[in-house]
């Protein structure tokens, strides 16, 4: 598979991967196909922004099996644009069992076609226990050696399971990168999106992210744009879903802010084609299978445009800036968001070294790896001189001045990325978190001069945070 990436930023970036049926640009979301009751055409998918389906192998295995191996899956549904099989795994995590085994599904998809198959995986649930999560995982795993040698010609998906041990996913990642998949894709994750834990599925992403560093990465159903942005910055490329037409049938209307109720809505906040033409009230009023068609192209047109902004943000290299802003919308995603500090090496090894801007947009904006790179580099910063003076006012003249958030920044950098570059609010209006940041900075750099001596000149606000310093400091107040 040609899998080649063409931008990035944190650790997300836009890719390029080449198929029998064209071209599909990441991130991106598989709207999923269900043959047998599709809400929307599968061949007016495009129009909406999809570059690719999923639908789901072992429905047509059930219902249209001699259809699918006489003519494709892509005649069945009608494209000519790639198309992924699932297995028939959420079936398995629903209902206990499927009547199929792994090989004949396997062998099922290869010869209907499918560009992208996916091996009967075991979808073990959040909170599993340590023995039934691995016993899940050792067969998984069994099952994708098997699909490896039954392939043929089409791109293999490798799932990544563990439930929510970190260990266990980091092994299946570890093994399924042995097995040589096209894409890895991690599942068991509906039931945390469900939920809310959004703090779960970022720990996995990250530890699955801290073996497959490189390889394309597609997180199983997911389908909400509000996570679409946090997913991408942690490196995740593809996604699919059928929430579009699931909360469609539920008059429930996606925003990257969150779900609405149809019922409850007075305006559409949004200018999408269909709903710069209609009113809820005028939606309310549609019959049932008309409504259900409206929300359904509404939650398309926002999940792709949700693509589309991300897609911008990592040209512009302001990823980091637009997940701060996202994760406004919900607690839960501000708690995961934040789990990054944990990760700080894993996300500094991909994240761009050099932009032409740092927004501060929040606490959040102290975890990212420019700050961190900013203190390694300070440490190596060796004066000759033996008083050093520093300020947090620059008016005064100083060798080096404070800064919320990146603290010492010599004055040789105040035009350089990312102290430089920054935007930031005054000291007086910004969170105490960014100064208290800024402090343990300047602690750090002093105590790696302990020989020297240090004139610290302290202005307004800053009197509250800088005090107890080590070493030999005199301290001017102004």
């Amino acid at each position: 598979m040609e899998f080649e990436i063409i931008s990035k930023d944190a650790m997300g970036r836009i890719c390029r991967i080449k198929t029998r049926h064209g071209e599909i640009e990441t991130p991106t979301v598989l709207p999923v196909i269900n043959p047998n009751l599709p809400l929307i055409l599968p061949k007016k998918m495009p129009n909406y922004g999809a570059e690719a389906l999923i639908t789901n192998a072992y429905i047509i295995y059930r219902s249209q099996r001699n259809e699918a191996l006489e003519n494709g899956v892509h005649k069945l549904l009608g494209v000519d644009i790639p198309v992924f099989t699932d297995s028939g795994s959420y079936q398995l995590m629903s209902y206990g069992d499927v009547e199929v085994s792994n090989r004949e599904i396997v062998e099922f998809q290869k010869k209907m076609g499918s560009d992208f198959l996916t091996p009967l995986d075991i979808p073990t649930p959040p909170d599993a226990d340590y023995s039934t999560a691995r016993k899940d995982l050792e067969e998984t795993i069994r099952r994708e050696k098997e699909a490896k040698d039954l392939k043929g010609d089409s791109f293999l998906i490798l799932p990544i399971q563990g439930s929510t041990i970190p260990e266990l996913r980091r092994e299946s990642a570890k093994v399924a990168r042995e097995i040589e998949g096209d894409i890895y894709a991690i599942g068991g994750v509906v039931p945390l999106m469900d939920a809310y834990r959004f703090k779960d599925i970022v720990r996995i992403i990250l530890e699955v992210r801290s073996i497959l560093q490189i390889e394309p990465i597609h997180l199983f159903g997911c389908g909400h744009p509000m996570f679409f942005a946090v997913a991408v910055a942690l490196g995740c490329d593809i996604f699919d879903s059928a929430a579009y037409a699931l909360y469609a049938k539920d008059d429930r209307y996606l925003t990257v802010y969150g779900t609405k109720k149809l019922q409850e809505m007075k305006y559409f906040p949004c200018s999408c084609p269909v709903c710069s033409r209609s009113s809820p009230e005028e939606v309310r009023e549609m019959e049932k299978d008309q409504r259900e068609i409206f929300l359904a192209e509404h939650n398309l047109y926002a999940t792709f445009e949700e693509i589309r902004v991300i897609k911008e943000a990592i040209e512009e290299n302001s990823l980091f800036e637009l997940v701060e802003k996202r994760i406004r919308s919900h607690p839960n995603l501000i708690n995961a968001w934040r789990l990054i500090k944990d990760y700080r090496d894993l996300m500094e090894k991909y994240d761009p070294w050099i932009k032409k801007k740092f927004l501060y947009c929040g606490i959040e904006s102290i975890f990212r790896p420019a700050v961190e790179r900013h203190v390694k580099a300070i440490k190596n910063i060796k004066y000759e001189k033996e008083k050093i003076v520093i300020s947090t006012d620059f008016g005064i003249v100083a060798d080096l001045y404070l800064r919320p958030v990146f603290g010492v920044v010599p004055t040789e950098l105040l035009e350089s990325y990312p102290c430089g570059h920054a935007e930031i609010p005054e000291d007086e209006n910004i969170e105490k978190e960014a100064l208290e940041k800024a402090v343990e900075i300047l602690k750090e750099f002093i105590r790696s001069n302990e020989e020297k001596r240090f004139v610290i000149h302290i202005t307004g606000r800053w009197k509250e945070f800088i005090k107890d310093l080590p070493g030999t400091c005199e301290y001017v107040l102004h």
